[in-house]
């Protein structure tokens, strides 16, 4: 249960949002004394509905994300001295929508750079839930350790009746320091839920149960806050690894979303505004039309346009595609486009996206 009092402390914080530090800085509570029996571990705070404020307790919606900081969030649930020393970062605070390349990056360093330290047993990120995908993905695949990296948000405000966020604050936290947690990959704790950072989407705007892979399944569970795995430790098939340690910018890539008539002249639209690489959200198994088809094979071939070709539907596999552009097998045109963003930076030469993006051709 959250404590009276430190719900006053987040409503006081509601009228005066909590502004992001201007660099890299830790906190530690000066009422939570470290516990050696217990595991290290980090919060990265970026914002999101789980710092998220409301004017009344029954709104959900049109909320303002991000008002409250990460020693806001981390006092609202004293339980998490009980199961971790817990630090926390102020990474960002902003609505997830808002996360750009230069926040993932910052946000990949730092928690490379926290993992490293032999104390830490493992970090979570707080983020908002309408691209905590993107951010999990990235910096899953930006991120070599065996130690747990968890996500985790929230589809309530902190203000609201039955806010969801303290409990899945404290589940992830449980999670980044359980030794059973190690060499799973990055994770994402939402709704008792573990799972894969790699494949897990959100599928509903509004319910609480929205973050699934729908095919692949879940990891785990949560019982009485402790993480019940249903499979030894494990990566996903050809999951590749980055090093952006000296990246300042990551180059672009857009999404064009497939339909009947769909206007060909985005795609060398999107080329001419500076995209290096193109995703196509594709009808069915990733089709797209001929007049469109026409287009992408001009920007391929005269621009040196990468291209993947991805589909609008929730699951399914895009085979490869041929001489023009590449399948994007499992992956969405979101995750297709943050690993298509990583590829072009670490300079991958064409043989090398094949087999990327088709490693099961």
């Amino acid at each position: 249960m959250v404590s009276l009092k430190h719900l006053a402390l987040a409503s006081a914080a509601l009228a005066s949002p909590v502004p992001p530090p201007g660099g890299f800085h830790l906190t530690v509570r000066d009422d939570a004394p470290y516990n050696a029996s217990l595991p290290n571990v980090t919060i990265f705070a970026t914002g999101g509905t789980i710092a998220g404020s409301a004017g009344s307790s029954d709104q959900t919606t049109g909320y303002a994300a991000g008002a409250l900081g990460v020693d806001v969030l981390i006092a609202a649930v004293p339980q998490l001295r009980n199961v971790s020393n817990v630090r926390g970062v102020q990474v960002a605070n902003v609505g997830s929508s808002e996360v750009t390349p230069a926040v993932l990056l910052n946000l990949t360093r730092q928690v490379r750079a926290e993992l490293a330290r032999p104390e830490c047993q493992g970090v979570v990120v707080t983020h908002g839930t309408d691209t905590l995908e993107e951010s999990a993905f990235f910096v899953d695949l930006a991120t070599r350790t065996e130690k747990p990296i968890v996500f985790v948000g929230a589809m309530r405000p902190a203000t609201a009746i039955s806010a969801d966020g303290p409990i899945n604050l404290l589940e992830a936290a449980t999670l980044a320091g359980d030794p059973d947690a190690r060499g799973r990959g990055a994770m994402i704790v939402l709704n008792d839920r573990v799972a894969s950072a790699f494949y897990t989407t959100k599928t509903n705007a509004n319910s609480l149960d929205t973050f699934r892979a729908v095919e692949q399944g879940f990891l785990g569970f949560f019982v009485d806050i402790k993480p019940k795995f249903y499979y030894a430790p494990a990566l996903p098939r050809g999951r590749p690894y980055f090093d952006v340690a000296n990246a300042t910018s990551l180059p672009e890539v857009d999404i064009l979303y497939g339909h009947q008539a769909l206007n060909p002249s985005l795609a060398s639209a999107a080329v001419a505004s500076g995209a290096k690489g193109l995703v196509l959200a594709g009808m069915g198994a990733g089709s797209w039309t001929k007049p469109g088809a026409k287009v992408i094979r001009d920007v391929v071939e005269n621009n040196g346009t990468a291209v993947v070709y991805s589909r609008r539907t929730m699951d399914g596999f895009v085979e490869p595609t041929g001489a023009i552009g590449y399948g994007g097998g499992f992956l969405n045109p979101q995750k297709a486009r943050i690993m298509l963003q990583l590829a072009l930076y670490a300079g991958y030469e064409k043989a090398q996206m094949k087999s990327l993006f088709e490693f099961d051709a």
